[in-house]
């Protein structure tokens, strides 16, 4: 669980399970919620929220929540198709902080792309 030493796992310390807290008991990581759900859906266009919070560890609502903010922005367009929602994401918006607003989404997915299951993000 979040919080066990590697030592706890049997990885040895410093190494982590996929998807889990780094090994060092330390929470922060380098990309929001944000990214990683725009990451799962790029990489993945009709998964299922439940999926999505699942992949990233956490609640569907929380991720319900994250895709109402990327789509109220313009980041994400959501379709319904049948019972089920399909997404497409806008790569050629800009990273919203002023430090990096001269790099595009797409390129962000594109570099972390092979992450998500090897697809990338363009196809």
């Amino acid at each position: 669980m979040a919080g066990e030493r590697g030592s706890a796992t049997g990885r040895g310390p410093g190494v982590a399970a996929s998807g889990s807290v780094p090994a060092s008991g330390s929470t922060w990581t380098f990309l929001t919620n944000h990214a990683h759900v725009l990451l799962a859906i790029a990489a993945d266009p009709d998964l299922r929220l439940r999926d999505v919070a699942e992949r990233i560890g956490i609640t569907e609502r929380a991720a319900q929540r994250i895709v109402a903010e990327l789509e109220a922005e313009g980041y994400l367009e959501v379709r319904r198709v049948g019972r089920r929602n399909a997404y497409r994401v806008h790569a050629e918006l800009p990273l919203r902080h002023p430090a990096e607003r001269h790099h595009r989404i797409g390129e962000l997915l594109e570099v972390l792309s092979h992450e998500q299951g090897g697809r990338r993000a363009s196809e």
